[in-house]
């Protein structure tokens, strides 16, 4: 029997054997770095506001990749690849419905090649990516909608989960997929087709009952996984359509359906899209949603919940018990202007010691920000919203992107506007009226959604994408860095040396990840790593 001192001095060997590079490693294993949707990194050491700047800081290499990555890239260190070694992965996806992993610190020698891929098309036998016209969507997204969402990685049994979008032999299908995460192999009997049918009155029904339609709903919000289970949101692409908006929960070991809502049975729309946002989980495997336009009739004794903000709880016998809800009092207005809330994801804050221990903040496309007490949401008051604890109306441009937060600031990045910082007061629990910082640059439609590194409540560092020019070809995205403490400062732009850190061409939506001295960011063509330059 090994004693205490016996088993401090066996963990200090592992360690050591471990190594330096492997010490305090950070996972980024969902969208947006954990299930509260914060977008931070406290774990940071090597990147600080003294080093990232142009000189020390700047574009390492870049990785050819097959079509557009929406997908947030994912990172796990200290990965055994079979025959291999041990590396440092960034899993990456694509819109041709192709799944990437990458060595995430080199790509010469052995490192030159994916460690692996996986390809979910053959065309030979009538299997492809969904052609874009086949939906209805003049925005410009791609030539083929695939794999649209951020997939989940569970590190405890090494499994990615990815929801793949095919055309098959003139049938659509969207299908949840659980690949090992050392080689790609598919897991657990998969993949399963996502299916779906539930007792409504609304768009589309047909015998009382609504049909999940694959070449309607689109798959575009980031996987949540909790409670061993896989979380897959749905709505649409462009409000074509007799489309609803749909939440499924799948078990993650055996792929079997556990759960399904949908949104408005007796009415219309209600997507989850949320600017590819997951939906978020709190520590009693809650889920929170924020939905866009569609029918709300719940003050009326009904079951819609477009334009709310929707609290459930874990899935009982097949169903999400609605545990509550917030609805603004003009929700019929944005619904008629297309002002959604669900065009912004939400973020869950840290739990507080006041009045109101556990908030979140939701923004929308009428440039409001909502601060909600998620134990006591509101419900809807038709003359106002002074049923929650704070209401901004109209601080920012409209929101297409998401909240970020970071030792009690909330970051936004509306469209057309400066990215701002706003305090939140854990005494008076309550946001600053304006913004506390902002950064001198505006970001174009759709705006950014930023990601925060730090080491603890030190070195804060904001880091933004600007992809305002997401429908040309050509067009440049750019990376910037800002102090977070002070978004006047700007420790770095991707413009600053173009020739040398150019990213390439800018994808819509897209979000930096940041692990262990290195950022990972997504183009049209490219998966591009930056990092200290000595």
């Amino acid at each position: 029997m090994i004693g205490h001192g016996s088993r401090h001095f066996a963990c200090l060997i592992v360690f050591l054997a471990w190594g330096i590079s492997g010490a305090g490693q950070v996972s980024v294993t969902t969208y947006h770095n954990d299930n509260s949707r914060t977008g931070q990194n406290l774990q940071e050491t090597i990147l600080t506001p003294a080093n990232v700047n142009a000189t020390n800081f700047g574009k390492l290499f870049s990785r050819s990749l097959d079509g557009y990555s929406y997908g947030q890239p994912l990172y796990v260190p200290n990965v055994t690849i079979p025959n291999q070694g041990t590396h440092n992965v960034v899993y990456v996806v694509t819109m041709n419905d192709i799944v990437y992993a990458f060595d995430a610190d080199s790509n010469t020698g052995g490192n030159a090649k994916p460690l692996w891929m996986v390809n979910f098309t053959d065309p030979s036998q009538g299997i492809t990516a969904v052609p874009t016209v086949d939906l209805h969507c003049p925005d410009p997204i791609t030539n083929h909608v695939g794999i649209f969402s951020t997939p989940v990685i569970d590190t405890t049994n090494n499994t990615i989960f990815v929801v793949a979008r095919t055309l098959e032999s003139g049938a659509y299908y969207f299908r949840l997929h659980a690949l090992d995460i050392t080689t790609g192999a598919e897991k657990f009997g998969g993949p399963v087709a996502i299916t779906a049918s539930v007792a409504g009155t609304g768009t589309g029904a047909q015998g009382g009952k609504i049909t999940f339609n694959a070449q309607l709903e689109n798959q575009r919000a980031a996987l949540l996984l909790q409670n061993d289970l896989v979380y897959i949101s749905f709505g649409s692409l462009c409000d074509y359509g007799a489309y609803h908006g749909w939440l499924m929960a799948y078990s993650e070991t055996s792929l079997t359906q556990s759960a399904v809502w949908l949104i408005t049975p007796n009415g219309n729309r209600g997507a989850i899209w949320q600017g590819g946002n997951g939906p978020a989980g709190d520590d009693l495997y809650n889920t929170y949603v924020s939905v866009a336009n569609g029918t709300f009739d719940v003050e009326n004794g009904g079951i819609d919940y477009g334009e709310s903000v929707v609290k459930l709880g874990p899935p009982s016998g097949g169903a999400f018990p609605i545990l509550d809800y917030f609805t603004p009092y003009n929700y019929s207005f944005y619904d008629s202007k297309d002002l959604d809330l669900g065009s912004s994801g939400l973020v869950l804050l840290p739990t507080q010691t006041g009045t109101f221990s556990n908030l979140l903040v939701q923004g929308d496309k009428a440039g409001d920000m909502f601060l909600i007490n998620s134990n006591d949401m509101g419900h809807y008051n038709s003359g106002n919203n002074d049923q929650i604890v704070q209401y901004l109306a109209g601080v920012d441009s409209g929101m297409w992107s998401s909240p970020a937060w970071w030792n009690n600031y909330v970051y936004i990045g509306a469209q057309d506007d400066s990215i701002a910082a706003y305090s939140f007061n854990p005494s008076l629990e309550l946001l600053s009226t304006t913004p506390t910082s902002e950064t001198t640059e505006k970001f174009g439609y759709p705006g950014t959604t930023v990601s925060i590194s730090a080491d603890g409540t030190s070195n804060g560092i904001v880091w933004a994408l600007n992809n305002s020019t997401y429908k040309s070809a050509t067009g440049e995205a750019s990376l910037h860095a800002y102090k977070a403490t002070d978004l006047a400062s700007s420790l770095y732009s991707s413009e600053t040396d173009a020739q040398r850190d150019n990213p390439g061409a800018a994808i819509k939506f897209t979000v930096p990840t940041i692990a262990n001295g290195k950022v990972y960011i997504t183009t049209q063509e490219h998966l591009v790593v930056y990092g200290l330059l000595n």
